[in-house]
C-alpha cells in the first residue's frame, strides 16, 4: 500500500519506519522531511536513471560475452580486452599520492596496528589502545 508525501508515492511500512522511529529524534518534522526528500528525489532521479541504463548495457554485453565464451573456452586476454572495448574497464591512473600535515610521529612512522573501534564501548576502546601502544595496566603498575 502506498502513501503521499510531499508528492512522492511512499510505501507505507517507509512512512512508518520515518515518521514514527526516525523523525520523532530529529529536529525534522514530517512536513518539513518529505518535500526535502521530493526535491533530491527530482534532483537525482535522471542522473540515477543513466547510471542504471549504463549498468544494464554492460551487464548485457558482458552476459552476450560469456555465452560465446561458454563455447569457445575462457581467455583471460581476450575477457580483458572484451571489458576495456566497452568501458567496463579503464586504464589505470597512476598511484595516488596522500599527503598530510601535523600529524604525530608516532602515528606516521611507527608501525602498529590500526584499530577502529566504537568509541561507545570502553573494552574495545582499552583494547584498541593495548594493541596500539602496550597495556597501560603494565605501564602503571609492571615496574617497581
Amino acid at each position: 500500500m502506498m502513501e503521499q508525501r510531499g508528492g512522492l508515492q511512499v510505501d507505507v511500512a517507509l512512512v512508518r519506519v520515518v515518521e514514527d522511529e526516525i523523525l520523532p529524534d530529529s529536529r525534522l518534522a514530517a512536513t518539513e522531511f518529505w518535500p526535502m526528500l521530493a526535491a533530491l528525489v527530482d534532483e537525482f532521479a535522471p542522473r540515477t536513471r543513466e547510471l542504471l541504463a549504463e549498468r544494464t548495457r554492460l551487464q548485457d554485453a558482458i552476459d552476450a560475452w560469456w555465452q560465446g565464451a561458454a563455447e569457445a573456452g575462457w581467455d583471460l586476454d581476450a575477457y580483458r580486452s572484451f571489458l576495456e572495448s566497452i568501458g567496463y574497464l579503464v586504464p589505470g591512473a597512476s598511484a595516488p599520492r596522500i599527503r598530510t600535515s601535523d600529524v604525530d610521529r608516532e602515528i606516521a612512522e611507527v608501525a602498529g596496528p590500526q584499530l577502529v573501534v566504537p568509541v561507545s564501548n570502553a573494552r574495545y576502546v582499552l583494547n584498541a589502545a593495548n594493541a596500539r601502544w602496550g597495556s597501560l595496566y603494565d605501564a602503571l603498575f609492571g615496574t617497581d
